[in-house]
């Protein structure tokens, strides 16, 4: 469970960048459209008929260009909505599953290189996973020790 939480996280905040990419686009988008528009506006005030047609065929596809990059930013948003909702039901979840055990050093080494790499953007794949590799690592250990003295006893 705790490594689903993880890789939400990770799913969350890449989609949270390629939602801030999408709006960095929608920003040039509306900019080039200005532009053409802006160049039609002038070519017709000095009658260039032949740079006003060539602006005019820029505006119309640099206006449906907006108009897609718009659809996707809502559809953006609406997916980093639904993740973050999914992520918090799972966070409660993991949360009340592990209630009422004490936080193993496994635990607490997973929170704390999570609040020191969810501080950087989340970009180095390299080291999410080794940070995954490490925990799920510390996890088996203390399962296998654990099991080990269960085994003890009997």
């Amino acid at each position: 469970m705790r490594d689903a939480v993880v890789e939400a996280k990770v799913a969350v905040q890449e989609m949270r960048e390629a939602l801030t990419r999408t709006q960095g686009e929608l920003k040039l988008e509306r900019q080039r459209l200005a532009d053409a528009e802006r160049r039609g506006r002038l070519a017709s005030e000095i009658q260039d008929q032949e740079t006003v047609t060539v602006a005019e065929r820029f505006a119309v596809k640099h206006r449906e260009r907006v108009a897609v990059l718009e659809r996707k930013l809502a559809a953006q948003q609406e997916e980093v909505a639904l993740a973050d909702r999914e992520l918090g039901e799972m966070q409660g979840q993991l949360k009340s599953a592990t209630q009422g055990r004490g936080a193993t050093e496994a635990d607490r080494s997973i929170d704390r290189a999570w609040r020191e790499v969810g501080s950087h953007d989340l970009q180095d794949d390299v080291l999410k996973g080794d940070i995954d590799r490490a925990a799920r690592e510390a996890t088996a250990d203390q399962q296998l020790e654990a099991l080990k003295k269960k085994m003890r006893k009997d």
